[in-house]
């Protein structure tokens, strides 16, 4: 029995790893399920064990990037000590996590229109969402940040930070349009200072 659960989770794991190297080149339409469980080594009822389906398998990737980018967000931003600096290195962990060739078609272009807008702000709240809200909550106990409705604030941050991985995603320069963000976000931040 602890065979056959390792080797299911082994399964799991190959096919995700080569279904998100698959949707983040080809994009989720090109993607040829025969494809990936050729790559994989794998027959195309073990993908439908354990995925369903295709869009099933999308999801399992999307969700695995979106907890991935959460993570990260959440190691960048205990670099420091200073709450202000911690929001502004999560927040640059987001877009910069958000745009890499590896995330951003899955996260940015397929993932809203494959899974629909609520699925996708469902991972997004669940995961990098989430962590912001802990940051800015953490920040206005601490007195930090201006009383400001939470909810409003981390959701209308959040909208900036997804609004500005696309326009990075598609800008020729990523470092420098990240940079601009960045700064601007910054300033952006300063209103709500408690000092």
């Amino acid at each position: 029995m602890k065979r056959s659960k390792e080797e299911a989770y082994e399964t799991i794991v190959k096919l995700l790893e080569v279904a998100r190297q698959h949707f983040a080149e080809h994009g989720y339409a090109d993607s040829s399920m025969e494809e990936m469980v050729a790559e994989a080594r794998l027959t195309r009822g073990a993908l439908y064990h354990h995925f369903g389906s295709k869009k099933g398998l999308f999801h399992a990737v999307l969700e695995s990037v979106q907890a991935e980018i959460g993570e990260r967000v959440e190691a960048e931003a205990s670099q420091s000590n200073d709450p202000w600096e911690q929001l502004l290195l999560g927040c640059r962990a987001f877009v910069a996590a958000a745009v890499e060739q590896r995330n951003r078609r899955i996260l940015l272009i397929d993932g809203p229109s494959v899974l629909g807008w609520e699925a996708w702000r469902r991972m997004d709240q669940e995961n990098s969402m989430r962590h912001l809200r802990e940051q800015l909550l953490l920040m206005q106990q601490q007195g930090y940040l201006k009383p400001v409705p939470l909810d409003a604030m981390t959701h209308f941050l959040s909208g900036a930070l997804n609004e500005s991985a696309l326009w990075i995603a598609q800008s020729p320069d990523d470092d420098q349009s990240l940079e601009e963000t960045m700064s601007v976000i910054s300033h952006f931040l300063k209103g709500f200072n408690n000092d």
